[in-house]
């Protein structure tokens, strides 16, 4: 018996809102529908890999700890908020205690049947806890294991705790971001965490794909250190491939002038117009088409060794009119610009508005909400916003009925804390 704060017992009868989420679940349709996960993953780079597989039909079981152990997923009592509801959608919640022999071999059951099983615990939990991968392979040997880790499952700083921010800085990404008098500098959204994220989904569809021939699973691992890495792609190849150093190039482009932002009368614009054809355009629509034949800014090396004086030239320019008439300009002109936009701006975007990204889901507890749907789309199979992320073992119960358990049974692996 596990000491514990009380906990509401089952009558029998559950609420009419986990039936209808129930039945919301039992809609699930879209290519991945096959599969089921069971979700270990906590804070932001694991759920955003396993929000791929929900919104595409898997059967996503979100494992968690019983309320009374006050273990909470990263995210405090900010569960009703919009970034965990963002992230958790389209899931069904189990709440068992792993740390117990019952509750691991509650686990363990749902193993049996399951495709996927992904963690971004510290490297060492899974192992004490047994439910690494050798362990869940003897049991199903077409599991697909998935490991999401700050650097690595072993080496010098496996043990290390991964955050974002310190990634961003070690992966090399701060060092060519941001303006070089004011030092290095992250980006505003977590780039590290959505990298690794994203690349743990494609490598455990490719596993997925990979299975269909050989029968086996394998265990999948991503840290964030690599996807950083990864994510840096041209830049990291300019070391690799000429040994040179990026540097903070603000919002110039790199080697592309002039590709930045540039004031206007209201506000800002961004403007990329660094090859040859594209810098014609520009300066015809801007009405100053003498700078191209202007020695120093005729080729696309003299403009980038003059992008200094160009730029202030262009910014001098650009001020004179609001950034609604440039984009007006630079639109007939067929000239690579767009405004900067806040997030309401963005989505008050006609364009944004007709790409649908911005997809409605009922909370039965805060009422209609949007979350920030998939960016691409499929003709015959489209991903679904079937339910918002569930309450912490809101599907309990039903999965435990699912493995065959009875209500006497439920109520007594509540009773001793096990769920």
């Amino acid at each position: 018996m596990h000491a514990q704060t009380e906990m509401p017992v089952p009558s029998g009868q559950e609420p009419q809102d986990s039936q209808a989420r129930q039945d919301q679940q039992d809609e699930r349709k879209g290519p991945l529908k096959r599969f089921r996960i069971l979700d270990l993953t906590r804070v932001r780079a694991g759920p955003t890999c396993i929000r791929q597989f929900a919104d595409w039909g898997a059967d996503v079981i979100k494992i968690e700890s019983p309320e009374y152990m006050e273990v909470s997923d990263g995210w405090g009592g900010l569960r009703d908020g919009p970034d965990f509801q963002n992230l958790h959608r389209n899931k069904r919640s189990l709440t068992i205690n792993l740390k117990d022999p019952q509750g691991r071999r509650i686990f363990l059951d749902l193993v049996k049947d399951a495709d996927v099983v992904a963690e971004n615990f510290r490297p060492d939990v899974k192992f004490r806890l047994g439910i690494d991968y050798e362990t869940l392979k003897a049991i199903n040997p077409r599991i697909v294991y998935a490991s999401i880790s700050g650097f690595g499952q072993d080496g010098p700083y496996a043990k290390r705790p991964g955050f974002d921010h310190i990634v961003q800085g070690m992966g090399g990404l701060m060092s060519v971001t941001g303006d070089p008098a004011h030092g290095p500098m992250r980006t505003g959204i977590a780039v590290a965490d959505t990298g690794a994220g994203l690349y743990c989904a494609m490598a455990i569809m490719t596993a997925l794909l990979e299975r269909e021939v050989s029968g086996q699973g394998q265990w999948v691992q991503v840290s964030l250190l690599q996807a950083m890495i990864a994510m840096c792609d041209f830049q990291a190849a300019r070391w690799l491939f000429l040994k040179e150093i990026p540097g903070q190039p603000g919002n110039n482009h790199p080697t592309s002038i002039p590709t930045g932002v540039y004031p206007t009368a209201d506000g800002y614009i961004n403007i990329a117009a660094g090859e040859q054809a594209m810098f014609r355009r520009l300066v015809n629509a801007m009405g100053v088409p003498e700078l191209m034949e202007r020695e120093e800014y005729s080729t696309e090396q003299g403009r980038s060794d003059n992008r200094a004086s160009l730029n202030a030239e262009l910014s001098a320019l650009t001020r004179q009119r609001t950034t609604a008439e440039w984009m007006q300009r630079m639109e007939e002109g067929q000239v690579a610009a767009g405004p900067i936009n806040r997030m309401n701006e963005v989505f008050a975007d006609p364009q944004v508005k007709h790409l649908g990204i911005a997809t409605p889901v009922r909370h039965r507890r805060l009422g209609d909400v949007e979350m920030v749907g998939q960016p691409f789309s499929l003709s015959r199979t489209p991903s679904q916003m079937r339910t918002a992320a569930p309450d912490r073992g809101d599907d309990t119960d039903a999965l435990l009925r699912e493995l065959g358990h009875t209500e006497e049974d439920i109520a007594r692996l509540r009773r001793e804390g096990v769920i």
